[in-house]
């Protein structure tokens, strides 16, 4: 029965993608269009290098033909050139005349309002896109079609497409760090090829996939039992940064779809990623360690906060089932055997991955695939791959003008480069996308929070979106207050056709989700309109209270509906924010897969732990010779002095144990 159940689902699911938006009114959708080539120079100027690329190819065929089945490509790569300026003094995108003719249109955008430019159907129908399922209106963007054309012309001037296939044909596109940028080889089917430094990588991906489906099953069968001899329900994923915000969203995601659910049943996935206390204290709550089983996430396995929520949860196993635990409780995710073996964890239990997938941009590597794979079965998380990969060939192969990625990166360039809006607000009116908005800050504000382009030139306009977010309903009442009468906060509203529940209660003028799409259509209409001083008084509003009510509208926002929140659509919406994110910077001329920004906070943590250590040891203050200013010195003594524990120089054996099962008072 449960069976014929799931069958029914995956049934629903596949109709949803062959036709979701029944009773929405018909959009023409995008097709695969074919596209030319953007022309080439061909001489190279005197300060730019020819540098070799791979342009993504099926046998015998032009870039993108028209009849082409996407769904099934034999993808290899064959060299090209692509002109890369190098150099201090390379002309910078803001110079050119097509940034330029942006910045003189803006005059013209300054004297129309969302209310006039709504009422062009015409143009209204050629800003709605709807393509591999997704439903994408950008009409109530300020842009018109002159607008579009305008930044098109900018894209092409950035040379975006050849960038686009630099990054799919393995080149280092990430220059700073000297490495390829190829997350989308971790969703490649086993029918592609991705050469990295003359190597194809996706028999190695899959060899890292299957790896993960077998030991996956084996937990999840009880086939692979803990030191009690008892089947582990229970996972813990240790990592920071990518690689816990991303697979937290896509978990949280699934956790009430129909049929991760009931693959999850009697199972409990946890994240533990502050190193303070307290995190370890909630993940490890009520969970028995004779049912639990570690994940620790670390590339290098030196990542300091992660190693050290490890070796406290290492000593948690131990202080309760004995040395012998750690090889049956807990695995890896790291290419540093060498460290892996001397943790205590055993290499064979260890899954790799490599230096070209950013952490930001590594959900679909082992990274999230193990965890989740624990939780939901392997079948259900390559059905999330196969989303982010239905969004990868859209991504390289459609023309730029029908482009989601495309489409959406250069309405973030337009809103923040040219129009000054420096924030974006991410709504998803789906509750299981409630985590969406902080992975994809850490995607987005990580990636392009740059101040110079890649060859280190100041950037001499603004760059890169403070993005922050909550789910419809719950945003209205805190933060939308800001966004219709104070700042101008370009909004991403995401609604879902089909919700994972349905609760419909007799005598309800509508369904409890229906309640909830009224608000995700209302809002951004809100925005766009406002309501004037004229319409208040109609409605015989008191004069002093028409300033309050007045709302000015012309304020922007995307909206963008997914027919359900499956584990497909998931990873489409995942990569699509990927792919948006690399559009932008692109176009910048930024380094949008570096993170240098992280480093330097790093480097004087580890001198305050020093400092700290040595003041705990010799029970010193610290002082101005210490290296620290007047403020940090004085607040460190503070801090010390308040301390009522002195935990060194003989660290407290039972401390894991105790901060986990203990009430605070008895700890005192």
């Amino acid at each position: 029965m449960l069976s014929n159940l799931k069958q029914g689902l995956r049934g629903t699911e596949r109709l949803t993608q062959q036709g979701a938006f029944q009773g929405v009114p018909s959009v023409p959708s995008v097709s695969r269009g074919a596209h030319q080539p953007l022309p080439r120079t061909t001489q190279p100027s005197p300060r730019t290098t020819r540098v070799a690329t791979r342009v993504a190819r099926a046998p015998s065929e032009s870039r993108v033909d028209a009849d082409r089945d996407l769904t099934n490509p034999l993808h290899t790569f064959e060299a090209s050139t692509l002109d890369m300026p190098t150099g201090k003094d390379v002309e910078s995108i803001s110079d050119t005349e097509e940034w330029k003719a942006l910045q003189e249109h803006v005059k013209d955008i300054n004297t129309t309002h969302l209310r006039d430019l709504l009422r062009d159907e015409r143009r209204c129908m050629s800003l709605i896109k709807e393509s591999e399922g997704i439903y994408c209106d950008l009409s109530r963007q300020r842009v018109t079609a002159k607008t579009l054309e305008l930044l098109l012309k900018l894209a092409e001037k950035a040379q975006l497409r050849e960038k686009i296939e630099s990054m799919f044909a393995g080149e280092h596109i990430n220059s700073t760090e000297d490495r390829a940028a190829l997350h989308v080889a971790t969703r490649a089917r086993r029918d592609q090829s991705i050469i990295v430094d003359g190597r194809d990588v996706v028999p190695d991906v899959w060899e890292v996939l299957e790896k993960i489906k077998d030991f996956s099953n084996k937990v999840r069968s009880g086939e692979w039992k803990g030191v009690t001899g008892k089947p582990l329900k229970n996972v813990v994923a240790i990592g920071i940064g990518g690689s816990f915000l991303g697979p937290l969203f896509v978990h949280t995601a699934l956790r009430t779809e129909p049929i991760a659910a009931m693959e999850s049943e009697g199972r409990t996935l946890r994240f533990l990623a502050n190193v303070d206390p307290i995190d370890v204290a909630r993940a490890l709550k009520d969970m028995n360690p004779e049912e639990t089983l570690v994940v620790v996430v670390s590339k290098t396995f030196t990542t300091a906060e992660t190693m050290l929520n490890a070796r406290t949860v290492r000593k948690w196993l131990i202080a309760q089932l004995g040395p012998d635990a750690v090889a049956k409780h807990m695995v890896a995710v790291s290419t540093n055997l060498k460290l892996v073996k001397e943790f205590g964890i055993d290499p064979e239990n260890a899954f790799g991955f490599w230096d070209w997938v950013g952490g930001r941009y590594s959900v679909c590597s082992a990274v999230g695939m193990l965890p989740l794979a624990l939780e939901y079965g392997f079948d259900l998380m390559e059905e999330f791959l196969l989303g982010a990969n239905s969004i990868d060939d859209h991504f390289r192969n459609m023309p730029l003008e029908n482009n989601l990625p495309v489409l959406l990166g250069l309405m973030s360039v337009w809103n923040v480069s040219f129009l000054g809006y420096s924030a974006r607000a991410i709504l998803p009116y789906c509750q299981a996308l409630s985590k969406l908005a902080p992975h994809i800050q850490q995607v987005s504000m990580e990636s392009n929070g740059k101040g110079v382009d890649i060859n280190g030139n100041p950037l001499p306009f603004e760059s890169g979106e403070i993005d922050f977010g909550e789910p419809g309903t719950n945003g209205q009442h805190s933060f939308y207050q800001l966004i219709h009468q104070g700042r101008v906060v370009p909004c991403d509203f995401i609604g879902i056709v089909r919700s994972q529940q349905s609760v419909y209660l007799k005598g309800e003028i509508v369904s409890n989700h229906d309640e909830l799409m009224s608000n995700f259509f209302a809002q951004a209409d809100a925005l766009a309109y406002g309501k004037t001083p004229e319409q208040l008084r109609s409605e015989n509003v008191p004069d002093y209270l028409i300033p309050h009510k007045t709302f000015t509208g012309n304020r922007p926002s995307i909206s963008i509906m997914l027919p359900a929140c499956t584990a497909r659509t998931v990873g489409q919406i995942l990569a699509l924010y990927e792919h948006r994110v690399a559009v932008q910077g692109f176009i910048w001329g930024i380094n949008s897969f570096d993170q240098w920004g992280v480093e330097l906070g790093k480097v004087l943590a580890s001198k305050v732990r020093s400092t700290m250590h040595q003041s705990r040891t010799k029970s010193r203050t610290v002082a101005i010779t210490d290296g620290f200013n007047y403020s940090t010195t004085r607040m460190m003594n503070k801090y010390l002095e308040g301390k009522t524990q002195m935990l060194y120089p003989e660290g407290l054996e039972e401390f894991p144990v105790q901060l986990i099962s203990k009430p605070f008072s008895q700890r005192l």
